[in-house]
């Protein structure tokens, strides 16, 4: 039994962090730690090309690390190349990974140039491939870990039926699907009737389900899966808006509630918790990256912990122009 049966049979539904990239990076991960463990984390995104290539190895495997902490932790990957996947599967089973997942649903445009990432949903064929490729270097008997894929409904329109029920042929052992096509990026409302419909598929070929999509809490969530069907619940965008949404009871006791705009939420030592978990954040990314990841990266973050009290919008807009983590700790440490 792997673990994804594991958490089924445990849990249901279970919660997860969706794999999202330049954002669960490991250091992230360890704030997400603070504030409240999902049932499972997943890394941001990880190509096979760069990872197989010696040069590439070399500046990529830092994204892979991980504590104890995390597990059960996911890696997942993307690309094109089945060989490349095997391989990237072997190392992630001598990294200890708990699970490997395949990128099938990113509609970024340089990733759908490679033929990587959504548009994999337009090559049923490939997509197979990969999927069986992955499963091979995942390893054998009780040493290997579960393979799952994370796609959407269609390319340029819906075909879940079809598409799913391809993917279903390569065995997977559990399937995330993100209820938009790829051209509907996040524009559009998630078409959870089409998941349910995915559900129904997944689950009669003994997969694991897990639903994506506009879920913004841990009740929300809880009544999507008991709505249509799904074993598991993904939530990405959702952090932004809570970074505790994983947390018993989806919201701390001391913490108000961040959906507050920032004229009507009250002054008080709520808006130093932020700010300190801010600090922490900028603290880690500085230990961790140094100067091998651009501080910009950071600033996606600040929206996230500098909201929900009166001045917040204008220290957001202070911090937005700082060029370096340096001076962004100065601000924050004379706002504390």
């Amino acid at each position: 039994m792997n673990f994804w049966q594991k958490l089924v049979k445990k849990k249901k539904p279970f919660f997860a962090l969706a794999p999202m990239a330049d954002v669960t990076d490991p250091v992230f991960r360890q704030v997400i730690l603070k504030c409240g463990k999902p049932d499972v984390l997943w890394t941001e995104f990880v190509s096979v090309d760069g990872l197989s290539s010696n040069k590439g190895y070399k500046k990529l495997i830092r994204h892979l690390k991980f504590s104890k902490k995390e597990k059960p932790i996911v890696v997942q990957f993307f690309g094109t190349k089945p060989e490349n996947f095997y391989k990237c599967a072997q190392l992630a089973v001598k990294l200890g990974f708990d699970g490997i997942d395949i990128n099938m649903g990113c509609p970024v445009k340089k990733v759908a140039k490679q033929g990587a990432g959504a548009k994999l949903i337009s090559n049923s064929e490939l997509a197979k491939e990969i999927i069986i490729a992955t499963k091979r270097g995942a390893g054998s008997g009780s040493s290997r870990i579960p393979v799952s894929v994370k796609t959407r409904i269609g390319f340029n329109k819906i075909d879940t039926k079809n598409w799913i029920s391809e993917i279903i042929r390569a065995k997977p052992d559990a399937i995330t699907v993100h209820g938009r096509t790829s051209k509907e990026l996040s524009m559009v409302p998630a078409h959870w009737d089409e998941i349910a419909k995915a559900t129904k598929l997944i689950k009669k070929a003994g997969i694991v389900a897990i639903g994506n999509g506009d879920v913004l809490s841990v009740g929300e969530g809880m009544d999507k899966a008991k709505r249509y069907g799904v074993d598991g619940i993904m939530i990405g965008r959702g952090i932004f808006q809570n970074p505790w949404v994983f947390s018993e009871g989806n919201f701390p006791k001391g913490i108000f509630d961040p959906a507050l705009s920032d004229e009507k939420a009250p002054f008080s030592s709520e808006r130093n918790k932020r700010i300190k978990l801010a600090l922490y954040h900028l603290k880690l990314h500085e230990k961790f990256w140094g100067k091998e990841r651009n501080y910009d990266n950071m600033k996606k973050f600040f929206k996230m912990y500098i909201s929900g009290w009166e001045g917040a919008k204008e220290l957001r807009m202070e911090l937005m122009i700082t060029k370096s983590a340096t001076e962004a700790f100065t601000i924050l440490t004379r706002t504390k």
